[in-house]
């Protein structure tokens, strides 16, 4: 199951992420995972949140420059050459990973990595046909 990632725009300032945090808390929208990658002018602020369409209208609404992505979830084992393995997956079947981050909770001995690939669709088939399992948002929301 594909996720919603939010994608903020940020100019490299003071309070930015403050105001991002803020909107969201005001709105009572909770931040599950993020992921900061930042330039000397501007960052890139990547979350998932527990309901990304409000989220990002929130965010729309007080000036931020918000963008909605699909990436895929991924159970992953919490042990040495558990992402190993994964990796080994995407390389075998010629998926370029963009970017990836590990999620704050992890579902029993698994932890969860969030990819960002080229194709999200055919990424989840080869996972499937592999038994890797994917993570709904439903259970993102509920960890």
């Amino acid at each position: 199951m594909m996720i919603k990632q939010l994608s903020i725009f940020l100019e490299n300032k003071q309070g930015r992420l403050a105001q991002v945090a803020s909107v969201l808390a005001k709105n009572r929208i909770n931040i599950r995972a993020l992921a900061l990658a930042d330039s000397a002018n501007f960052g890139v602020l990547r979350l998932i949140v527990d309901d990304p369409v409000r989220g990002a209208s929130c965010l729309k609404k007080n000036g931020m420059v918000v963008q909605v992505t699909d990436v895929i979830a991924v159970e992953v084992p919490d042990r040495p050459g558990g992402l190993s393995r994964i990796l080994g997956i995407f390389q075998a079947s010629s998926v370029n990973v963009e970017y990836m981050y590990a999620f704050v909770e992890k579902i029993k001995d698994r932890a969860v990595v969030i990819f960002k690939v080229e194709s999200p669709a055919k990424t989840m088939k080869i996972l499937k046909k592999k038994d890797i399992t994917l993570v709904s948002s439903k259970v993102l929301k509920e960890l």
